[in-house]
C-alpha cells in the first residue's frame, strides 16, 4: 500500500467508502491550500479533495449538482461522498488528459475551445431560477469591491502604465459597478480555464472539473481568464467558444469583459511587480495590448477587444 502523507482521520472516512482502500496518491496543485488525492482499491478509483475553507466546500457541493444536471454524463465527475465536518469530497475519475497540460494540434485545439463554449452554454443555462434580486446585489457588491482593490493597485503601478492603460484602467473603475447592475447573471464555474477540462481523445469529448469558486456572478465572469491570457496570443480561440456559447456577447457584456480584463492586466503587473516576476509582467503587457492598439494615444469610451 503507498503511504503518502493522508491525514489519518481522512484515511478512515476514505476506507469507509473504499474498504479495501490500495493505493493514496497526491496529486494537489503546487499551492499551499490545495490538498487532493488520486485513491484506489482494486475495484475503483476515486478522487478525494479537501476543501481550503467552508465557502469553497459549500459552493463545490452545489456545483457538483449543478454539473450532474447541466452537462450529463461524463462531461463532469460524478460526487460520490461528501463528509461536512472533514470538508471533504469524494468524486469519480474522468477518462482523459488535462487540456492545460496538453500539446494539442491547431485544428484540436479550436475544437476543444469551441466544445469548451457548448458546455459553458449549458452551464449557465441550468437552474437560472435560482438567480435573484440578491444574487444581482451580491454581483454589483463584488464588482465593487474588486474596483477599490484596482484603484490602490493602479495607484502603486501607476509609473509602469502608459497613458492609454491608465484611462482604461480609470474607465474601469467608474463603469464595471454600473454595468455589473445591468448585465446577464448565471452560476458561474468561476474557474474556467484549460487547467479544468478534460480533453478524452478517443470519443473527442470535453469534461469539466474543479468547482470549488462556483458561485453566482455577472455571465462573463466565465471568460475572463481567456480574455486575459489566451484571447490576446490566440484571438481565433475566441470565436471558437463563442461558437460554442451559441451568440456572441451583447454591447454591455463586451464592455465589461474588455474592463474586467484591463482589471486582470493591472493586478498581474502590480503582482509581477512585487514579485519580480516576467512571466507575470509579460501576461499583463499582452492583455493591455489585445485592449488598446500599439499607436494609441488616448482611449475611446466605446473600446472593444478584437
Amino acid at each position: 500500500m503507498s503511504t503518502t502523507t493522508m491525514p489519518a482521520d481522512l484515511r478512515r472516512w476514505v476506507t469507509q467508502h473504499l474498504p479495501d482502500l490500495r493505493t493514496v496518491e497526491d496529486v494537489s496543485w503546487c499551492r499551499i491550500d490545495s490538498q487532493v488525492w488520486r485513491v484506489a482499491c482494486p475495484t475503483a478509483t476515486a478522487y478525494v479533495k479537501i476543501s481550503p475553507a467552508r465557502q469553497n466546500y459549500t459552493r463545490e457541493v452545489r456545483a457538483y449538482q449543478h454539473a450532474a444536471g447541466a452537462l450529463g454524463p461524463g462531461r463532469a465527475p460524478r460526487l460520490l461522498a461528501v463528509d461536512p465536518g472533514l470538508r471533504t469530497i469524494m468524486t469519480s475519475p474522468l477518462a482523459g488528459v488535462v487540456v492545460r497540460t496538453t500539446d494539442l494540434a491547431a485544428a484540436e485545439e479550436t475544437r476543444v475551445h469551441e466544445l469548451a463554449g457548448q458546455l459553458l452554454r449549458r452551464w449557465h443555462a441550468h437552474d437560472r431560477g435560482s438567480i435573484g434580486p440578491a444574487t444581482r446585489a451580491a454581483a454589483v457588491t463584488s464588482i465593487q469591491t474588486r474596483t477599490d482593490v484596482a484603484a490602490q493597485q493602479a495607484e502603486r503601478t501607476a509609473e509602469l502604465l502608459t497613458a492609454p492603460e491608465l484611462a482604461l484602467v480609470g474607465h474601469a473603475l467608474r463603469e464595471l459597478p454600473a454595468l455589473a447592475a445591468t448585465v446577464p447573471l448565471a452560476f458561474a464555474h468561476g474557474d474556467f480555464s484549460p487547467r479544468n477540462w478534460i480533453w478524452n481523445r478517443p470519443t473527442a469529448s470535453l469534461a469539466l472539473l474543479d468547482f470549488e469558486k462556483a458561485d453566482n456572478t455577472i455571465a462573463v465572469e466565465d471568460f475572463l481568464w481567456l480574455a486575459a491570457t489566451t484571447w490576446p496570443l490566440r484571438p481565433h480561440l475566441r470565436q471558437a467558444m463563442l461558437t460554442g456559447f451559441g451568440r456572441d456577447l451583447d454591447d454591455d457584456e463586451t464592455r465589461a469583459l474588455t474592463l474586467l480584463t484591463a482589471l486582470a492586466a493591472l493586478s498581474y503587473l502590480a503582482a509581477g511587480a512585487t514579485r519580480q516576476d516576467p512571466v507575470l509582467t509579460t501576461r499583463a503587457h499582452n492583455a493591455f495590448t489585445h485592449l488598446i492598439p500599439p499607436a494609441s494615444t488616448s482611449i475611446d469610451p466605446s473600446c472593444r477587444p478584437a
